[in-house]
């Protein structure tokens, strides 16, 4: 699988839950249906100190902090730097993505101020969606005409989020990828960073239903400060 799909199903996991019954594992939907809100949830302790693992201690520890709960997301501890720190869930990624639904995924997201004000609401707005049971397509639906209306405010210039969490799960396969940081552009604009050219370290990934292009950058160290794997480009 392309590295930058693997980002796309986290943007877009530690503790590993069963699917139901009723969501029959097949080779090319294997959760089609989401499951039940309880296999997506996790002791608030620990989710907090997974969130926090997104970014070094220099910046996760003053930074707010959220936790799911049935109702969605609850500010768990306060913050003083701007910064959000938080686990999403597989509903982080495109609606066409087969790993939506999958209730194992923990992808820890430690926004900057702009991106916590801006592209995280997106986040947030699908999480009460897909609690409240809607489906893939009224959640696309609904996010996209929140951001035409401008419920949803427009991207804010510099936003970026650390995603080093040495314990992320992207997805079943590649589970741990790589500590990387991640910088949200309006628009398809990936030509205009040099992306995905040979010899760049910039890898890009266009995300049409938030309206953005993630760049993202790998890191040398997990936010703990282990060595990461090499990345082959």
């Amino acid at each position: 699988m392309h590295t930058k799909t693997i980002l796309l199903l986290a943007c877009f996991v530690q503790i590993v839950f069963t699917a139901p019954a009723a969501q029959a594992q097949t080779p090319t939907n294997p959760y089609p249906v989401m499951a039940p809100i309880a296999n997506y949830l996790m002791p608030a302790a620990d989710e907090i100190a997974l969130a926090r693992s997104a970014a070094p201690k220099s910046v996760s520890d003053d930074a707010e902090t959220m936790v799911l709960t049935k109702e969605g997301y609850l500010a768990a501890v306060k913050g003083t730097n701007g910064f959000l720190c938080i686990v999403e869930r597989g509903w982080a990624a495109g609606t066409s993505t087969p790993d939506f639904w999958n209730p194992k995924l923990r992808a820890p997201n430690c926004f900057n101020p702009a991106a916590a004000r801006t592209f995280a609401q997106i986040y947030l707005m699908r999480t009460r969606l897909a609690l409240g049971g809607k489906s893939k397509e009224e959640i696309a639906q609904t996010t996209s005409a929140a951001l035409d209306s401008k419920e949803l405010e427009p991207l804010a210039p510099g936003a970026m989020c650390y995603m080093m969490s040495k314990q992320q799960y992207l997805n079943d396969k590649d589970k741990s990828w790589h500590p990387h940081l991640m910088f949200f552009v309006a628009g398809d604009v990936a030509k205009s960073w040099g992306a995905d050219l040979p010899g760049s370290p910039v890898m890009a990934a266009d995300d049409p239903e938030e309206r953005v292009t993630i760049f993202m950058l790998m890191a040398e160290h997990w936010s703990d400060g282990t060595p990461a794997p090499h990345v082959a480009h």
